[in-house]
């Protein structure tokens, strides 16, 4: 483990320690604030005065005549991963991936909460040069201007996000209209990016299906955008600059508003929702001034079974698909994956995926049509056994087996279709402060 890791679980363990203290001191200024630390899981777990947020799976506070508030939030999730693969493109490695969101906001008039969220990692100095190791993996480039393959990313270090909104209360229910910009965050379009949604917190691991019409909008930069929620309805529309921020620099650089995303959401129930998505993408990736643009769709659904013995399941299902990507005219990607968890240790968790690759993508040279897409399925079944629960967090040891099957063309470079195999600890935490009205 490298100095940064012992620094990061450190300063994590240290967070968690202090939130084990229940005698908070009390503002001067304010009422005693309440505290939270139930990490939520979906709008039934929403008060009265609040809503559920699909883009960062939480719940955003709305103002309430009367009653003004101040609030903030810190969540925080941290894998450290030693990674066993086979094959000639297997690869043993130890990385972090982590993110940290913070959240702050207050009422203002009667209708009005401003807020500023923050996304930070800081997977940049915490991921190995050739990425997060994860077999059939693509994504971008490294310091050194060469594509991960078979490596996982680092998502932009150290801002991840910062997106500044005002929540509009519309009447006296839960209608609202949301206003935001973001110079580094999420545009509307793809499903409940992974780190978010609680059917993948439990896996270090980021879908194969990433950048295929799934959660790679969650770090688009210089977004503008809206949403509003009308009863169990809610409708998204961004416009963005559709250039990809760049994991090898430590920036936040503004461009042009010359893509657009909408997305449609409806709340079947509390426990079951549905979402739909599209975009229109210009000049992705600066390395490449052919891909002029591409689109993006998605299809998704998120539901909560609620099982006996207090036994909870989330299930989440995901269809993606990409339009002119990697000069490609369609590259699909198929989701599912689950948590299933108690009051128990016990957590059970996995993954299956079927994510259309090509060999050029992958870098195999020696078959015959190196664009022709094939699918890569990979099977993942994962086990948390929560060690150390603490008052606003735990700490959990983990491990999870995956089985890749890859397409006939590809098996002489993968050695057939090989297992992977991870260790890892995990922390993670939330706390969320209600200062309630100023005196």
């Amino acid at each position: 483990m490298n100095q940064f890791s012992i620094t990061l679980l450190s300063l994590i363990l240290t967070l968690s320690a202090y939130g084990q203290h229940e005698d908070h001191q009390t503002m001067p200024t304010m009422k005693s604030p309440s505290m939270k630390s139930k990490m939520p899981r979906g709008a039934k777990d929403c008060s009265e005065n609040e809503v559920w947020d699909y883009s960062t799976a939480s719940c955003r506070s709305l103002a309430m005549a009367g009653m003004p508030m101040t609030m903030w939030m810190l969540h925080g999730n941290a894998f450290f991963v030693q990674t066993t693969q086979e094959g000639p493109r297997g690869n043993n490695r130890f990385a972090v991936p982590n993110m940290i969101m913070s959240e702050a906001g207050r009422s203002v008039g009667d209708n009005h909460y401003v807020d500023v969220n923050l996304m930070m990692t800081f997977e940049k100095w915490t991921f190995p040069k050739e990425g997060y190791p994860e077999l059939f993996q693509i994504g971008e480039k490294n310091e050194d201007d060469k594509p991960y393959i078979d490596g996982q990313h680092p998502h932009s270090s150290p801002v991840m996000g910062i997106t500044l909104s005002d929540t509009i209360r519309l009447g006296d229910g839960k209608d609202y209209l949301r206003l935001f910009f973001a110079p580094r965050g999420q545009a509307t379009d793809g499903p409940i990016a992974f780190m978010h949604r609680p059917s993948g917190m439990m896996n270090p691991d980021a879908p194969l299906g990433h950048h295929i019409g799934q959660d790679v909008s969650h770090i688009t930069s210089t977004v503008l955008g809206t949403s509003l929620g009308i009863g169990k309805i809610r409708i998204e529309a961004s416009v963005f600059h559709g250039e990809e921020p760049k994991p090898s620099k430590v920036d936040l650089p503004m461009g042009e508003l010359n893509s657009y995303a909408g997305r449609l959401i409806y709340e079947i129930s509390d426990d079951f929702s549905i979402m739909a998505s599209a975009g229109m993408v210009k000049d992705p990736e600066p390395d490449d001034p052919t891909l002029e643009k591409v689109s993006r769709y998605s299809i998704s659904s998120y539901i909560q079974h609620h099982l006996d013995n207090g036994w909870l399941l989330h299930d989440t299902l995901i269809f993606g698909l990409m339009n002119n990507y990697d000069h490609v005219s369609a590259l699909r990607s198929i989701l599912y994956e689950f948590w299933l968890h108690s009051d128990q240790p016990s957590n059970y968790w996995g993954r299956v995926e079927f994510v259309e690759r090509t060999g050029a993508e992958l870098n195999i040279t020696n078959i015959s049509k190196p664009q022709e897409p094939g699918y890569v399925t990979a099977i993942t079944a994962g086990y948390t056994y929560d060690v150390m629960k603490l008052s606003d967090g735990k700490l959990g040891l983990g491990i999870s087996a995956t089985k890749n099957f890859s397409p006939a063309e590809f098996k002489d470079t993968y050695g057939g279709d090989p297992w992977s195999g991870k260790v890892f600890v995990q922390l993670s935490g939330m706390k969320m402060v209600d200062f309630g009205s100023m005196k």
